[in-house]
């Protein structure tokens, strides 16, 4: 069991990738083969023990061909199907069977697959981080810069403050760098929003901030969390008059690393809020002007919310995700759960 997960960390970049020999030296004491090599549908990529370079040319070309175990002693050869597509070929030598080639040919598919899925989650991940940054609300960076604007005569200390929180904002959300980022970070970032909404709203937000310690160093996707607050304001406190209060709570379970976001807004109906998750359809209306069928002012029509989700399913699985707690008048609570460690998952 230990071997067969070394095997598939060493093939987690692929046939090229820079462990692929080791993963043919583990293959090789698996087995107890003499010699172990991994070719792609046109060549040897990675091999451990001596081989001959004709011969084992000769029989990568015939299980291509035939795509089923070759023998032709002193070598074994089984096809590499990943994903129902052929990928290459397992060539072995030494006193090995049929049937050993065969389900060791299996296991590195098995762990070519794997990569390649983990391979494709960053891929959506990064791709939805980039459509993410595209779309940093120009609704809210035209009502901050107005904020800053009216306290320029009055107050201009705070003026100045929040000029400076302001750039700080937006340095964190078009950083050139990094899928990740810590919990500490990201809610640094996200206080930082919030202070420019309160000094929008004259104080009429109240905020609360409570994070354990524990999971502050703990690796999340970058802009996971303004998102969420972001929908709070807007959703839940910014048509209507009076106090709204937001809550942000950060906090361990076991092994995972809970962060909630609470309003004690309008709330919306729970299958409006599934169909904001999913992109089924747009959310529900919390605006009085606003109509289920219709997109937000800005045009959005929660796409925040819904790349969250996804960028959160991407990185973990299928089992993590956002989740929102609602329903019409009883505010939105928004959580996310995610591992405390991942393989893969490190802040920059």
């Amino acid at each position: 069991m230990r071997l067969t997960r070394q095997i598939g960390e060493a093939l987690a970049d692929g046939l090229p990738g820079r462990h692929a020999d080791d993963a043919a030296r583990r293959l090789a004491r698996l087995l107890g083969a003499d010699a172990v090599a991994l070719a792609d549908c046109d060549r040897v990529l990675a091999a451990w023990g001596r081989l001959d370079a004709a011969a084992a040319a000769q029989i990568l070309a015939e299980v291509l061909d035939e795509l089923d175990t070759v023998t032709d002693p002193p070598l074994r050869a089984a096809p590499l199907l990943v994903s129902g597509d052929l990928a290459g070929g397992l060539i072995v030598a030494g006193d090995v069977t049929d049937a050993e080639v065969a389900e060791a040919a299996r296991l590195v598919a098995t762990a070519l697959d794997h990569a390649e899925l983990d391979r494709s989650r960053e891929r959506i991940a990064a791709a939805d981080l980039r459509t993410l940054r595209a779309q940093i609300s120009p609704h809210f960076m035209h009502n901050a810069l107005a904020a800053i604007s009216a306290h320029t005569r009055t107050d201009p200390e705070r003026a100045r403050e929040l000029l400076s929180d302001f750039s700080d904002y937006l340095r964190y959300s078009f950083a050139a760098t990094g899928d990740y980022a810590t919990v500490a970070d990201e809610l640094q970032a996200v206080q930082t929003y919030l202070e420019l909404q309160r000094a929008r709203f004259d104080d009429r937000l109240d905020i609360t901030v409570q994070i354990a310690p524990e999971v502050l160093p703990v690796a999340i996707p970058f802009l996971v969390v303004q998102p969420i607050v972001e929908n709070a304001i807007r959703h839940g406190f910014e048509s209507r008059p009076g106090t709204g209060h937001i809550a942000v709570r950060g906090f361990s379970e076991g092994p995972l690393c809970v962060i909630e976001v609470e309003d004690d807004g309008d709330g919306m109906d729970p299958e409006h809020a599934k169909a904001v998750l999913t992109g089924t359809g747009p959310p529900a209306s919390r605006h009085p002007t606003w109509s289920a069928s219709s997109p937000r002012p800005d045009g959005t029509a929660g796409i925040g919310l819904a790349n969250v989700d996804r960028r959160l399913r991407a990185v973990y699985g299928p089992e993590y995700g956002l989740l929102l707690d609602t329903a019409p008048g009883a505010g939105t609570k928004a959580t996310v759960r995610i591992p405390r460690y991942a393989r893969g998952v490190l802040a920059q």
